[in-house]
């Protein structure tokens, strides 16, 4: 499988400190399996959705405080490279760039608003196996309390294009590679997210009944922090694990409404 164009989420990984109880909450809830965790990486311990990889849940990094959370990762072809702009655009390089094997070569990083996210230089391991379909990454946003500093930010690091939804509702905007949108952007000014919540990227995953997925959640000792709500991509809602790391669930044969139009920048 060929590496995805730069800036293109090519993969997603779960940090968790329970990584038996992880596994199998996800089990339930999205369906997945899991292969036999690496010890080498951690116990890294990769996740499938009908036999193709989709995702993975890792314990922390030894030495590294970090809260349960998932992690987006975004294309590159050079992750040094990548590394530097984002130094020199006013963001935060956490580690690497680091060689994995021959899987690939990753970098964690944060915006200058604080939010938190990957790079990764293909090796082996290019990304995603299976999207756009249950059980598997639909769609990731930028959740951000800093929406100027986001809309600066990215398209400086990565060779986006950008466009703005015109809507008076929410102030949205989609990063494109091409013409082809690959990442959201969406402003938590106000209420938007509770006070002791940072800002973050949500991870999108494919269902085919929002709400009873939403109930696997509450079921298995997990939260749902919003909906599930119609909007004309899909029926979705915001949701957590057990063990706090935030994402949501989709189902995009339920959308309901017309979309926005979006317009240029």
């Amino acid at each position: 499988m060929a590496a995805l164009p730069e800036g293109t989420p090519c993969w997603a990984n779960a940090t968790v400190t329970d990584l038996e109880g992880a596994k199998a909450f996800y089990g339930d809830v999205l369906g997945w399996t899991f292969g036999e965790s690496s010890s080498e990486y951690g116990t890294y311990t990769r996740a499938f959705s009908d036999g193709k990889a989709v995702a993975a849940l890792v314990p922390p990094t030894p030495g590294r405080q970090a809260n349960p959370a998932w992690c987006l990762y975004l294309a590159s072809p050079d992750a040094a490279a990548t590394a530097e702009r984002i130094r020199g655009n006013g963001g935060e390089v956490v580690t690497g760039p680091t060689q994995v094997g021959d899987f690939g070569t990753m970098v964690l990083a944060k915006d200058p608003g604080g939010v938190e996210f990957g790079v990764w230089q293909a090796g082996s391991h290019s990304g995603f196996e299976r999207q756009d379909a249950p059980g598997a990454y639909s769609w990731a946003e930028v959740i951000t309390r800093e929406p100027a500093k986001a809309d600066a930010f990215f398209p400086a690091v990565f060779p986006y294009g950008v466009r703005k939804m015109d809507s008076e509702e929410v102030d949205y905007q989609l990063f494109q590679v091409g013409d082809r949108p690959v990442l959201g952007r969406m402003s938590a000014e106000g209420d938007v997210l509770p006070p002791e919540a940072p800002s973050y990227v949500s991870v999108y995953f494919g269902v085919d009944d929002t709400d009873a997925a939403t109930e696997r959640v509450t079921e298995h000792g997990g939260t749902v922090y919003f909906g599930p709500m119609d909007s004309p991509f899909g029926r979705f809602a915001a949701v957590g694990d057990p063990q706090g790391a935030g994402f949501a669930l989709i189902d995009p044969g339920r959308a309901v409404g017309e979309r926005p139009r979006t317009v240029d920048v």
